[in-house]
């Protein structure tokens, strides 16, 4: 890597006044389905591969908010397992769930080690 990247070498000339005017935008020169494939617009995401979740509107009270936010990245995944949680344990679940959060882990872990 050269030590002041801003000016330019021998292959990576600087472009002329006229070569910027002709430019276009890569989305212009790509074959079409490969722009089709690319493209993407603000906010999409693309098809999930197996919906696993459904977006829904829960309030909440601040505090609560505010705690779950203060334990960090992958707070969200946190709230979903402690309401599934307490849906198993009211008998609210009516499908079993095949996914295993830390709580979980945990139990597992605490039941191997009161048995020996």
């Amino acid at each position: 890597m050269r030590k002041n990247a801003s000016r330019p070498d021998a292959e990576n000339p600087e472009w002329t006044p006229k070569e910027t005017q002709k430019a276009r935008p890569l989305m212009e020169v790509l074959p079409k389905e490969t722009a089709e494939a690319v493209r993407r617009y603000r906010g999409q995401r693309g098809p999930q591969k197996s919906p696993t979740k459904e977006l829904i509107s829960l309030r909440v009270d601040r505090d609560v908010a505010a705690a779950y936010r203060a334990t960090g990245p992958g707070w969200q995944n946190r709230a979903g397992e402690a309401l599934r949680l307490y849906a198993r344990k009211a008998g609210l679940s009516t499908e079993r769930s095949t996914r295993r959060g830390p709580a979980a882990t945990a139990r597992r872990r605490d039941r191997r080690t009161a048995s020996r």
